[in-house]
């Protein structure tokens, strides 16, 4: 199913959008795990191999060269002049925020854990990720996104859009900060010698999305796990839970605001 959907869903859409006269532009958005990942202290760049040892990491890497090939065979100025397609895939670090329910992920194993007031089983303690609040690449999909409508050709291609250095942190340590954040709480370490290999190193290199977008993250890391909390707290706290769409635009105008006085480029 992981395969089915990762490498022959992303088919699926990229033969939608090749038949779809109207579409102009695509921003395909895949994952870290992409990279061949050989634990490197320094972060994967744009044009590193593909690869994975798990079944999830290899269809990423899979659905990244169904990318290359549609771009080059279908999309691209040289092959398309009637048409050409703006289109690019963007590969993100661990997101965190609200509203996030999925299972075997560290927020929302945090978040029924400490509302049940379990202890948090943490699999991987020791493994590094980079962490951002999910409005930190969704806020670079939608400027990729504007960019290529204005240049196709420039702005096609792949993209990383990752953390600064210090939101490199390991499981073990996001889950102290949470539980800080949280009001209390502990973890358990669950490590199975025996389970699936899972990287214990992963960083991006965001230079070019820096250099060529203007991009940068807004939040640090303190700051990103206090809106995740905030959220998450306020959804347990306060039914009826329909108020939760005004935390969320609530949360979106505060990155904003935090953007303009920081000065961003992008957001203006």
């Amino acid at each position: 199913m992981t395969f089915d959907t990762n490498v022959g869903g992303t088919v699926n859409v990229f033969e939608a959008v090749r038949k779809t006269s109207s579409v102009k532009v695509l921003v395909n958005i895949t994952s870290d795990k992409c990279y061949e990942n050989r634990e490197w202290v320094w972060g994967y760049r744009e044009n590193d191999p593909m690869g994975g040892h798990d079944p999830y990491s290899a269809s990423k890497g899979c659905a990244e060269l169904v990318f290359s090939a549609y771009l080059k065979s279908f999309f691209s100025q040289n092959v398309a002049q009637s048409r050409p397609i703006g289109a690019a895939s963007a590969r993100a670090g661990n997101v965190i925020g609200g509203g996030d329910w999925g299972a075997d992920r560290l927020v929302p194993d945090c978040i029924r854990a400490l509302s049940g007031h379990q202890p948090i089983g943490i699999r991987s303690p020791r493994a590094v990720r980079p962490w951002q609040h999910v409005l930190e690449p969704l806020g670079g999909y939608l400027l990729l996104g504007a960019s290529l409508w204005q240049d196709p050709q420039k702005y096609s291609g792949a993209w990383n859009f990752g953390p600064e250095n210090g939101i490199h942190l390991t499981v073990a340590a996001m889950a102290d900060r949470f539980i800080k954040y949280w009001g209390d709480g502990s973890w358990e370490d669950l490590s199975d010698p025996q389970a699936l290999h899972e990287a214990k190193l992963l960083k991006l290199n965001c230079d070019k999305a820096h250099a060529e977008l203007s991009w940068h993250s807004v939040l640090t890391i303190n700051e990103c796990l206090q809106m995740t909390a905030q959220w998450y707290k306020i959804f347990y706290a306060a039914p009826p839970r329909d108020s939760m769409y005004e935390i969320c635009t609530q949360q979106v105008a505060e990155y904003g605001e935090r953007a303009r006085n920081r000065n961003l480029i992008w957001t203006k």
